[in-house]
């Protein structure tokens, strides 16, 4: 894959996944844009970076973009687990705004750039949770189920624009999102044994997933929302 002369913006992309993107993508050759509460000390000197809070103003965020954007991915989120009864309207309203109102805001603010590449396509960051039932989940995976039903509305919107829009939904992966279910030997290893595989996800893993997607290599994938889970998601092997 080679992004040269390809525009692409990442929103949250100072650590975990959206850091390990910025990386991947820079790699191969791509003019890489980043919206995040704070910079990285490991990105590359060209990246380009607009300081903002994506829930908060975003008045600059149209003079930072360039004329043409050729791919888009919201890489921001939350892990809020609690149990049901501790959960307060304030909790579930903080998720969906985060995961949901956030990636639509962005969206509507750089539909026109966009538009103007030709091609184009947006990868929203879902999770394993949206589909299977977990403990202490619901308000997080209430809103990445909306995550999930408003890429799939947009894909059908934005189809004739040649904008694709795909969903990749992880499972825990070694994130400073997670650090707090990932904080001892115990707690990686009862995590790993959850999964198929044996094994956390890696924020590479990841970003791999969202580069093909980004990529002209998947110019007939749209709509779809692909887990990325260690088979946590769709297998049991006991």
């Amino acid at each position: 894959m080679d992004f040269k002369q390809k525009n692409i913006l990442v929103i949250g992309g100072s650590s975990g996944i959206g850091l390990s993107l910025v990386k991947l993508l820079h790699q191969q050759n791509a003019n890489v844009y980043v919206v995040s509460r704070s910079a990285s000390e490991d990105w590359p000197e060209d990246v380009q970076y607009l300081l903002a809070d994506i829930t908060g103003n975003l008045d600059s965020l149209a003079a930072f973009l360039p004329a043409e954007l050729h791919g888009l991915v919201y890489s921001v989120g939350s892990i809020n687990l609690k149990p049901f009864g501790r959960l307060t309207e304030e909790d579930f309203l903080k998720d969906y705004q985060v995961n949901v109102l956030g990636a639509a805001r962005i969206i509507q603010q750089s539909i026109k750039q966009l538009k103007n590449a030709g091609a184009s396509s947006i990868v929203l960051i879902s999770s394993v949770a949206a589909k299977i039932g977990m403990p202490y989940h619901a308000s997080i995976a209430a809103a990445k189920a909306a995550v999930e039903g408003l890429a799939i509305s947009l894909a059908a919107e934005f189809a004739a624009q040649q904008i694709r829009v795909n969903v990749v939904a992880p499972s825990l992966t070694n994130t400073p999102l997670a650090q707090n279910l990932l904080s001892s030997p115990e707690k990686r290893e009862a995590s790993a044994k959850r999964h198929p595989l044996g094994k956390i996800g890696q924020p590479e893993d990841i970003s791999r997933l969202i580069t093909f997607l980004l990529s002209e290599e998947s110019n007939w994938i749209t709509g779809q929302i692909i887990g990325i889970d260690g088979g946590l998601g769709k297998i049991k092997t006991s």
